[in-house]
């Protein structure tokens, strides 16, 4: 389907801008290799925050019948006794790949550790950049929608093996905004950034997103990346395999 004019760019990050295989295979082991001693070290500073986001969605969890265990305060059990918890939440929640906001937040938190030691380092495709530049050039808005928090969407392309790229990005969504397998969630971001949808184009590697945007009005393309999940087959969506077939 050929595209009409445009002049705002979202685009995902997980198979779109940098290799699935990056998030499952570095992100992810990252938290969950690391998680005790980062609980241990880390429990006395900004962790209760966190710790708290978690709670409440173990509480909202249960409540819909899902087995998970609840996370204690410290008035009812000990700390070794919630950190053992919050490391079984943690592990669980990673395994599924849940993108809940308090699972989302407590992995940006760890991986700021991460990028600013160096032992992380954001993988972008190469075609990724030119193309950033050339809508810059065209003077197009550019944003990232991800189910990741804001705070590790920045890391991410902060802290790139193509430099920082927070310089192209005008804002960052994620999933504060609603779902994004959901309509209602891009009508917030036209909205918030006072833009008509149409004039909106959406970059995703998921079918669903797609579906979910183009009810929302944008114009959407499908980054069909190694290793991204199968598309269905006869689908109408415009997909490419690089930024530069846009």
């Amino acid at each position: 389907m050929a595209l009409s004019t445009y002049d705002t760019v979202i685009v995902d990050i997980e198979g779109t801008i940098t290799p699935i295989t990056f998030v499952k295979d570095v992100l992810f082991p990252y938290v969950t290799n690391n998680l005790e001693a980062f609980l241990n070290r880390e429990w006395d500073t900004d962790m209760e925050h966190h710790v708290e986001l978690l709670r409440e969605q173990a509480k909202t969890d249960i409540a819909c019948g899902m087995t998970i265990t609840s996370i204690p305060t410290e008035a009812v059990a000990t700390r070794e006794e919630i950190k053992a918890i919050v490391k079984e939440n943690i592990i669980y929640q990673v395994a599924v790949d849940r993108k809940v906001s308090a699972l989302k937040s407590f992995q940006g938190y760890m991986w700021k550790e991460g990028y600013f030691s160096g032992e992380l380092l954001g993988q972008i495709y190469d075609d990724v950049v030119p193309a950033l530049d050339k809508w810059t050039k065209e003077n197009k808005s550019l944003y990232i929608y991800s189910s990741g928090s804001v705070p590790a969407q920045k890391l991410l392309v902060g802290y790139s093996d193509k430099g920082d790229l927070t310089k192209y990005f005008h804002g960052y969504f994620d999933t504060a905004m609603g779902l994004k397998v959901e309509k209602q969630s891009y009508l917030n971001i036209a909205a918030e950034i006072n833009k008509d949808p149409s004039t909106i184009l959406f970059i995703t590697d998921s079918i669903y997103e797609s579906i979910a945007a183009r009810k929302a009005g944008y114009q959407v393309i499908i980054s069909d990346r190694p290793g991204n999940a199968p598309l269905p087959p006869n689908t109408d969506f415009k997909i490419v395999t690089a930024f530069d077939q846009i």
